[in-house]
């Protein structure tokens, strides 16, 4: 089978359009045939040497795949051949066949192609965690998230309103990713390139501050963004885009009883049954329409160096996807 695999850290060029062995399922295993595959700042950041646990080489990419089950191990009973799947897994996505445990295993409802489901185990996942497990958002609460016209900002705009929040405030970097943001239901839009946002996100919660903050950046932006909270005000890191790093006092939490909350959805993927319930939940969301999803666009998978470039340079919206075969 055709995977993506690095052998070496480094920028989009390590990343190998190579020839593997097929796996083949046992026990409670299943292979999926791919049809879709999600693109995440998280595969760049493997790339890169650069992830939060340590990535052994050598490696394939891709954390997430929408597929066929083809084969399953010969102790699977929640799994049938055919099935039409979306699921997560540590690794091994940017490839033609993948092969995960059949807890993590989900079946992809009428109505939602495999471009679209493959948005969901990961950034949708996160997008629901953040806010919910993590950020602990309450009925009418205001809510900031940055990159708001990423794969995961788009999903928390339309999931903190679908949770209750009062008011969403959306950042981005440009008037076309602002007004895709608002389109999703964003009640104000800051362009954060521009001095000054942190002060405008004061005015928009009448000097108190927001609620909930889903911040990925890192460097100046986590400082201002801590200043932006409300009293019991949580801000939740699920990533460093910028390469930057932070640092701050602990002790100006104390003072307004706000919290900084780390965010690694791999802790997530280790419960199954929490991980399952709640990307169910998405799935509903989906085939219901209260949920739209957004394809940024759609690759080959052997051009997958490419599509890193422009995931890095800020160049895209909604989810990337890569398709094997094509």
């Amino acid at each position: 089978m055709k995977a993506v695999q690095i052998d070496k850290f480094g920028g989009p060029e390590v990343l190998q359009y190579v020839d593997l062995n097929k796996p083949m399922p046992k026990g409670n295993e299943v292979l999926i045939e791919v049809k879709a595959i999600g693109v995440n700042y998280a595969d760049t950041a493997r790339r890169e040497g650069q992830y939060v646990v340590e990535t052994t080489l050598p490696y394939v990419l891709g954390g997430e795949v929408a597929g066929i089950v083809v084969a399953v191990g010969e102790d699977v009973t929640s799994v049938s051949i055919g099935s039409k799947v979306v699921t997560i897994m540590e690794s091994g996505g940017y490839a033609e066949f993948a092969m995960v445990d059949e807890r993590s295993v989900i079946p992809i409802p009428d109505g939602v192609d495999y471009n679209h489901a493959v948005i969901l185990p990961i950034q949708g996942l996160s997008a629901y965690h953040i806010l919910k497990t993590m950020g602990r958002l309450e009925e009418g609460e205001t809510v900031l998230v940055h990159a708001a016209a990423g794969g995961v900002g788009l999903l928390a705009v339309q999931l903190a309103k679908l949770f209750g929040a009062g008011k969403v405030i959306a950042t981005a970097s440009t008037d076309e990713k602002l007004a895709l943001a608002q389109e999703m239901g964003a009640d104000v839009t800051l362009n954060y390139t521009v001095d000054g946002w942190d002060k405008e996100v004061k005015k928009a919660t009448e000097g108190k501050g927001v609620d909930v903050a889903l911040e990925m950046a890192g460097g100046d932006i986590f400082n201002k963004t801590v200043r932006c909270l409300a009293p019991f005000g949580r801000l939740v890191i699920y990533g460093v885009a910028s390469g930057e790093m932070s640092t701050m006092q602990p002790a100006e939490l104390m003072r307004r009883n706000q919290s900084v909350i780390g965010f690694f959805l791999p802790q997530i993927m280790r419960k199954p049954q929490f991980l399952q319930s709640s990307l169910l939940e998405l799935l509903q969301y989906v085939q219901t329409g209260q949920l739209k999803l957004t394809v940024g666009g759609v690759y080959p998978l052997a051009e997958a160096a490419n599509v890193h470039t422009l995931l890095q340079a800020r160049k895209t919206t909604g989810k990337i996807v890569l398709v094997p075969g094509i």
